[in-house]
């Protein structure tokens, strides 16, 4: 098993970055450019991957009362995740996003998957500071 984390800050309440982090119309725009989500009858969506041309049965659960997100194959267990948006005193909020790997042929190496994590991100942080700056403008 493979495991990746990483736990930027973001500016804007938890809720807020939470609700952006779960829009799934949105995922698109932050995940990295080969991956696709469709979503189904949630929490059941479909991944489609670029580098395989390969379409994958996943589960994708928002549980908005912890402001989590979770993730993983639904058929086999190929890979699983989640990430957590937590308040912190400034107004702010911590964003920890942790992916697994459980077979090889899901982990890309961690050059790859560390770059498009800190991309994503940021795409996420960009997405928050422009509902945070409009809610405030």
């Amino acid at each position: 098993m493979t495991e990746y984390e990483r736990s930027p800050t973001m500016p804007g309440p938890p809720e807020e970055v939470f609700e952006q982090a779960a829009n799934i119309g949105q995922m698109g725009d932050r995940l990295p450019g080969e991956l696709h989500v469709r979503a189904e009858d949630l929490p059941a969506v479909t991944v489609h991957e670029d580098r395989t041309d390969v379409d994958t049965s996943d589960l994708l659960r928002a549980r908005r009362d912890q402001t989590r997100i979770e993730w993983g194959t639904r058929e086999q267990g190929g890979y699983a995740g989640w990430l957590q948006v937590a308040g912190i005193d400034s107004g702010a909020s911590e964003v920890t996003v942790h992916p697994s790997s459980f077979d090889a042929g899901h982990d890309p190496g961690e050059e790859q998957v560390t770059g498009a994590l800190d991309d994503s991100l940021r795409r996420l942080e960009r997405q928050v500071r422009l509902r945070v700056d409009d809610a405030a403008g």
